[in-house]
């Protein structure tokens, strides 16, 4: 069981779809939910019923559709308005019918907040506080009370601060949560302020940070060693202006490195799959080197690095990256080396040491083409591909059908009603192929055109699917111009990126869809009882694909 006294509050569903660009359907929320739960979390803020017609929904729905089995759902809201009796304030009303098991409220805790924006007494708000929550806690719920701008208001009118806290505590809140709700703040003062809250009030306290000096994750830790038994959070971070503290780098932290059993052990081997999950559901994708969870968190590019990760992994990573269910990657380069590409090759499933005299021609390889524009660190289709050439010495990897021509054209009356047209000229065993198909771009085109023609004779590639391509010019104008685009496949549950390199936009597709239909094709050979392929299994591998 997670440990009892330092609860885990997630506000993704509401604090978290603040973050611009993001926008949640009732199902998104219920399978965000879901993932959450999962994970391990306490609590789950699912949003302000009665305010948001959305989130009024989605609680209606949670009560038939979630069957949580480690979170608790929280229904979040305000206070009552000033001089406004609580029996009859329609907002605390709707708190009540969300029927959530925890009511969270913010309340006010800087007087100048109170003054200019709730426009009312200190007295009042503070009788604002304590009404709420006493009945609140009188119809059954679990209350907290989120002191919004504490850390600010702490600094201009110490006094009231604790008086909110105290207030909101004797009137039955289980923990006053002090947020830091414009980010400003740095761990000293975190750290400084929440131990004299603690010490002058007696009240069990929480944090919830904001990212806007970059600190929210470092001031969660600092308030949580100062003695805040309940930590907010979103997942990847999300949330208004810079964001909030992310919940999965703090659950990390604190399991990893301080030792605090805030989730099932096991789960946290899920959090990398709840990351992905939920980025997917809210189509905003954390960036790659995002803490712990980011596909890029553990994952090595120079080649003084990859030769030290060649003798010990732990030299240049904190932490085994399949303790919370990440994994070390290789990115090859011409940064790298020979350790760079026998990582990568090892990581694909090939046992070859970084002295053979293969892994040298492949070094050597990478540095020219990448000369010459290509990279291969999204692409590893790509490197596969030249890394079997080398490994096989002959032409067993080329593509089973002969390319005799192919060409693309894009046309277009009015702006935006451009279409591109290709068509392909193949052979396979000396039978004629051909397609002319038209799209809405080159890369469509070509690899519509491509299967089109492919397909009677390699029925597997009707099952592929085209997710991803990326366009960048690299240099020049004119008759000057490099352009690169990389693809990205998907056949079932396998995807994979292949890169091409040309003087136009059309060619440098050609050679990356090429790649691409050229790597779905090959047989994928079978492990050494090793685990990895061996020199002369590729070889033995690719004299039977020939």
């Amino acid at each position: 069981m997670a440990e009892q006294g330092l609860q885990l509050y997630d506000t993704t569903l509401r604090d978290g779809t603040q973050q611009k660009g993001m926008v949640l359907t009732v199902d998104d929320k219920l399978a965000v939910a879901r993932h959450l739960d999962a994970l391990g979390v306490t609590f789950i803020e699912g949003g302000w019923p009665g305010a948001v017609p959305r989130d009024t929904e989605f609680f209606r729905r949670a009560r038939r559709e979630l069957d949580l089995k480690h979170a608790q759902l929280a229904a979040f809201g305000a206070t009552r308005k000033a001089a406004t009796p609580v029996l009859v304030d329609a907002q605390v009303r709707a708190l009540l019918e969300a029927e959530s098991p925890v009511v969270t409220l913010v309340a006010k805790s800087d007087p100048r907040h109170v003054s200019r924006a709730l426009r009312t007494t200190l007295a009042e708000n503070l009788a604002m506080v304590s009404s709420t929550v006493r009945h609140l806690v009188r119809a059954g719920r679990r209350v907290f009370v989120d002191a919004e701008h504490y850390f600010d208001g702490y600094l201009d009118n110490r006094e009231y601060a604790l008086e909110v806290v105290r207030t909101a505590a004797e009137a039955g809140a289980e923990a006053v949560v002090l947020c830091d709700t414009n980010g400003g703040s740095l761990p000293d003062g975190i750290r400084d302020i929440v131990a004299d809250t603690l010490a002058m009030t007696g009240a069990a306290v929480g944090i919830h940070c904001h990212d806007d000096s970059g600190c929210a994750v470092a001031n969660t830790m600092a308030a949580v060693d100062a003695g805040a038994i309940q930590v907010q959070g979103t997942a990847h971070g999300y949330g208004e202006r810079c964001g909030n503290a992310n919940l999965f780098t703090v659950i990390a932290n604190l399991v990893l490195k301080r030792g605090r059993e805030v989730i099932p052990p096991e789960n946290l081997r899920l959090m990398a799959a709840a990351g992905t999950a939920i980025a997917e559901l809210t189509q905003l994708t954390p960036p790659p080197g995002a803490p712990y969870v980011g596909e890029g968190a553990f994952t090595h590019k120079a080649g003084l690095h990859a030769s030290a990760l060649r003798v010990e992994p732990d030299l240049y990573q904190h932490i085994d990256p399949g303790r919370v269910g990440n994994a070390m990657r290789t990115l090859v380069s011409d940064m790298g080396g020979r350790s760079s590409i026998e990582l990568k090759a090892r990581e694909l499933g090939y046992d070859i040491e970084a002295g053979s005299p293969e892994v040298a021609r492949t070094a050597a390889r990478i540095k020219e083409l990448e000369s010459q524009g290509y990279s291969f660190e999204s692409a590893d289709a790509s490197f596969a591909l030249l890394l079997r050439e080398e490994l096989t010495g002959d032409g067993s990897q080329l593509p089973p059908f002969d390319v005799d021509s192919w060409r693309v054209s894009v046309s277009g009356a009015h702006v935006g009603q451009a279409s591109a047209e290709a068509s392909v000229r193949l052979r396979v065993d000396g039978v004629p192929l051909g397609a002319t198909c038209r799209a809405s771009t080159p890369v469509h085109a070509l690899d519509t055109a491509l299967q089109k023609a492919l397909v009677p004779f390699f029925a597997d590639l009707a099952r592929l699917e085209l997710v991803d391509y990326a366009v960048r010019v690299l240099s020049g104008g004119g008759a000057g111009t490099t352009t690169r685009v990389r693809v990205t496949y998907r056949d079932g549950d396998r995807e994979w990126s292949t890169v091409g390199v040309g003087e136009n936009e059309g060619t440098a597709a050609w050679h990356a869809l090429l790649d691409a239909i050229r790597y779905a094709l090959l047989p994928v050979p079978e492990p050494s009882r090793g685990g990895g392929l061996t020199l002369a299994a590729v070889r033995a591998w690719s004299t039977r694909a020939a």
